[in-house]
């Protein structure tokens, strides 16, 4: 199927002083889509008139965020973006020029002021559509590196936004107007208190706390570094374990808390599994000494707000090994210490947790680095950059 785009480019007029209205497109990670949702309650917030709405996939989780959050959504055909050959590339060949124009008539409907793209494989055929309509268009990139959706995206893009310092050397390579505004996070994560943490997991103020978390879904290889140690770990220390909610591959939150019932009650108290912290995160973060996670764009970036020291194993085989390049940012910083999943083994981690909790002046030193790369004004930056772009 071939979709001439010279043929359907047209025109969306708006009037500057009707009230905002915002599209967003992407999504299949939450790496791509709490950001996003970070900016529309910066936006909100100046401009309770704004209307939003959201193009998306099929599968991925911005059609549960968008309607928490009261946005309309219409999901859209997307091909995935490979770097590698695949039998798949070919249907989805087919796949995207489908999405190119199924998202045309919903943006036409809408007529946006701007486009909000914040990646991923869903984002660029709205970014397309969207060009042909001439509506501006901001393209935010949340890793370190640039990736294949945003490089296609930025070329139809009237401005690029990217996360990191590093990165602006490379979105110059592919876009003449760059803004570095860094990566929103929600702001409650600014609210958390240690105290009030320590009362709700029953911890106390003599014993450090170690966070470890996977994510949403958990990490197993993660998960099965850590778990040859907490008998001697919980000795020491206290434990908060966000290991994954339940899928086929992984059932590590069941096995953990049946290992958890099997402790003496003093050793109970100081280990607590969730299969996915919530409400809670601002205060995990206030009250953990250290945090041994993935590094992931939408974690960095937390990390780096909330002023947290930790060792980070990246996900390997991500696009363009983004992980990797996620958490060299914060190593080079002296912000963490980063373990290949390879090496990530129960001795190596328990050589690094050790070494790290006693020493605290190493903990404080790392805290500072991180703290000083936090970007807490990211969503307004990125508001600033989508309400100019609508009066350019």
């Amino acid at each position: 199927m071939t979709l001439d785009l010279g043929a359907i480019v047209t025109t969306t007029t708006t009037t500057k002083d009707a009230p905002f209205r915002l599209l967003i497109a992407g999504g299949g990670t939450g790496g791509h889509v709490f950001p996003a949702i970070a900016v529309v309650e910066e936006i909100r917030a100046r401009h309770p008139e704004t209307t939003f709405f959201w193009i998306g996939g099929h599968n991925g989780v911005e059609r549960r965020v968008a309607q928490e959050h009261g946005i309309p959504f219409r999901a859209i055909q997307m091909g995935k973006l490979r770097r590698y050959f695949d039998l798949e590339n070919v249907k989805d060949a087919f796949r995207f020029p489908v999405g190119v124009v199924q998202a045309w008539p919903a943006i036409g409907s809408f007529h946006p002021d701007v486009i909000f793209s914040t990646g991923g494989h869903a984002s660029v055929p709205s970014v397309i559509a969207g060009w042909t309509r001439r509506v501006p268009i901001l393209t935010h990139e949340q890793t370190a590196q640039i990736g294949m959706a945003n490089r296609i995206s930025a070329r139809f893009a009237s401005s690029f936004a990217v996360s990191f310092a590093e990165s602006v050397p490379l979105a110059e390579g592919v876009h003449k107007r760059v803004v570095l505004t860094g990566n929103p996070v929600r702001k409650s994560l600014l609210d958390g208190d240690a105290e009030r943490g320590r009362q709700q997991f029953g911890f106390t103020a003599d014993l450090p706390i170690l966070y470890v978390t996977g994510g949403a879904l958990g990490a197993t290889r993660l998960n099965a570094g850590i778990e040859p140690n907490l008998p001697a770990f919980l000795e020491r220390m206290q434990i908060v374990h966000q290991a994954g909610r339940p899928t086929r591959e992984n059932d590590d939150a069941a096995r953990l808390s049946a290992f958890r019932e099997t402790l003496p009650d003093d050793l109970k108290r100081r280990y607590v599994v969730k299969e996915f912290v919530g409400d809670e995160l601002p205060d995990v973060f206030a009250m953990a000494d250290l945090i041994v996670s993935r590094s992931g764009a939408g974690t960095v970036a937390e990390l780096e707000v909330v002023g947290k020291p930790s060792i980070l194993v990246p996900l390997p085989n991500t696009g363009g090994d983004e992980a990797t390049k996620n958490a060299r940012v914060l190593e080079k910083a002296g912000a963490a210490v980063m373990v290949e999943q390879k090496d990530a083994t129960p001795e190596r981690l328990a050589a690094e947790i050790d070494a790290l909790l006693a020493d605290r002046d190493r903990l404080a030193a790392m805290a500072s680095a991180a703290r000083s790369m936090g970007r807490p004004d990211a969503a307004a930056r990125l508001a600033d950059e989508l309400l100019a772009l609508r009066r350019s």
